[in-house]
């Protein structure tokens, strides 16, 4: 094995000193700039997958693109303290008021009349604060 190497080696070695010594530079700074290139080219394409999980991972975690389309629908959620919640959810057309915190879910309540979801109170806030801030 190691004579199998030794003949290899001294082949290369006998290839390289026939060339002229411009033709062996040359070679050598074509495969080092296409090396370069690749691995610039692999390093973007892992910048660009990570950058890709990453944006995934931060819509899902803050829910911005609720599934409107399931059997469980958030109708509205309120804050009661930083890891408690009340929501109301609606299951088969019928409401539900649950409180939630990091260690449980709870029933409160039945709700009879539908809740809907007051879309204009971010207006409406909004309108208040540009009154305010003329004032």
């Amino acid at each position: 094995m190691v004579s199998y190497l030794t003949a290899i080696l001294s082949e290369t070695v006998t290839l390289v000193s026939e060339q002229p010594i411009s033709e062996v530079t040359t070679s050598t700074v074509n495969n080092g700039s296409y090396v370069s290139t690749l691995a610039n080219m692999i390093g973007g394409l892992i910048v660009v997958i990570a950058l890709i999980f990453v944006l995934a991972y931060i819509v899902k975690r803050l829910n911005l693109v609720p599934s409107q389309h399931g059997q469980i629908k958030t109708i509205a959620v309120s804050a009661v303290g930083q890891k408690e919640k009340l929501l109301i959810v609606e299951i088969n057309q019928q409401q539900y008021l649950l409180g939630v915190t990091s260690q449980q879910i709870n029933l409160i309540d039945k709700l009879h009349d539908p809740v809907t979801p007051n879309d204009t109170a971010f207006a409406k806030r909004l309108q208040q604060a540009k009154e305010s801030h003329d004032e």
